[in-house]
């Protein structure tokens, strides 16, 4: 017969990993995620997180994170303790791991709840009627014209250092914009924030972050004024329920290439044409060169400018064409390498193909 010390445990691991069997079926359907999820539950929950946390100015998030580590420190410190001095019990003994296992269930029940089950929605960009057409080298390199003109007419944008409110507001603003377009942009209530220490996180190599428990976009404010926009408007996306990276940069270029504020546009076209070099780069070494040589001072200053700031804080990130290219390589090796497509650039040359 169980002891009564850890009945109640083993009854909450009964129900708790119950539940998760649940929302791990749940995910191996991205229809049923779509319908049931992303479409219904995430948008009433995502909103009531947005209201609560735009009440706060700082990001409540973070403090969230901040008291949950404590809590687990603490709870250490204590079974350490009581293993050094002897004094665990025997109920203890069973207690403790069972204690934790519960403890990591009810994390993996709110993670993806609050979000994580965003992760196995159709693909956004089949929503969006975005095609996977491969593109090939020429067309690539196509692309990649296509966007130095584009940075070069932006060239004589007046480049700002926009303050977190006034990029919360230009991004809502072209959300607006986009919903006209397509309902997936709807945006209702912002809780767009700074991090909390951005030394830190800089030194991690994080440019933003958004957080489940809060419903927080978190943006890196020590970032170069170049990527601020962009990164913003990324961060958002994650809120509307995008959980892949690169589809979240598919949702950000799109709001801050066409919003009205031309600093945007600029800052959405030069975090793309980064990706686009980068896989000229693994492709066709000379053309990236020859292509590299047509890019405007500004943006050359710019390329700069983000090694210069990677380099200050972060060796691992600083020089992202010539890092992240080493680096893909080494894990994928040169065959493999040569033929890679980033789903970014692939969705950038679908968009754009027509234009080419």
């Amino acid at each position: 017969m169980i002891d009564r010390a850890y009945r109640s445990k083993t009854k909450h691991f009964t129900i708790l990993l119950s539940l998760a069997l649940v929302v791990f079926l749940l995910g191996l359907s991205s229809t049923a995620v779509e319908y049931l999820y992303s479409d219904r539950l995430y948008l009433f929950t995502s909103i009531v997180q947005r209201f609560v946390s735009s009440i706060v100015p700082f990001p409540i998030g973070d403090l969230m994170y901040f008291l949950l580590v404590l809590y687990i420190l603490k709870s250490l410190f204590i079974l350490s303790k009581k293993v050094f001095k002897r004094t665990l019990k025997k109920t203890d003994r069973i207690n403790a791991p069972l204690g934790a296992i519960n403890f990591c269930l009810l994390l993996y029940l709110t993670f993806k709840i609050l979000w994580g089950l965003n992760y196995s929605r159709p693909s956004m960009a089949k929503k969006l009627g975005i095609s996977n057409e491969k593109y090939n080298t020429a067309q690539l390199i196509s692309l990649g014209r296509f966007f130095v003109k584009k940075l070069n007419n932006l060239q004589s944008v007046k480049k700002t250092r926009f303050d977190i409110t006034q990029l919360k507001d230009i991004a809502v603003i072209g959300y607006s914009n986009m919903e006209k377009t397509n309902r997936f942009f709807d945006y209702h209530i912002s809780s767009v924030k700074p991090v909390m220490n951005s030394w830190i996180v800089t030194k991690i190599g994080i440019e933003g972050y958004y957080n489940p428990l809060s419903g927080e976009a978190n943006v890196n404010m020590r970032l170069p004024s170049v990527a601020l926009p962009f990164v913003t408007c990324h961060e958002i996306a994650h809120q509307l329920g995008i959980g892949r990276e690169d589809e979240a940069n598919l949702i950000g270029y799109l709001v801050s290439s066409n919003s009205s504020d031309p600093y945007f546009q600029y800052s959405a076209n030069y975090a793309m044409l980064k990706s686009i070099l980068f896989e000229i780069r693994i492709k066709s070494s000379q053309d990236y060169d020859r292509l590299y040589a047509t890019i405007n001072i500004g943006t050359i200053r710019d390329f700069e400018s983000d090694r210069d700031f990677w380099r200050k804080y972060n060796n691992d990130m600083f020089g992202y064409l010539d890092v992240a290219f080493d680096r893909f390589l080494k894990l994928n090796n040169q065959q493999k390498g040569t033929e890679s497509y980033q789903d970014i650039v692939l969705w950038l040359y679908n968009i754009h193909k027509k234009d080419l």
